[in-house]
């Protein structure tokens, strides 16, 4: 019983990995693009439109 229980779950893990491994990498392709850089870089302001002259 013990032998059929690990490949019972050693079949079950690969399952679940197979399964997230596209929405990882989707994920971590996507976030950057949409944000437009990675998270935590610094990114500079846009230089005309944070001026206000009164």
């Amino acid at each position: 019983m013990e032998t059929s229980l690990r490949l019972l779950v050693s079949q079950y893990l690969c399952t679940v990995a197979a399964a997230l491994a596209p929405v990882v990498l989707i994920a971590f392709l996507s976030i950057p693009y949409s944000l437009g850089g990675h998270p935590g870089e610094e990114r500079l302001a846009p230089v005309g439109t944070s001026l206000h002259m009164t």
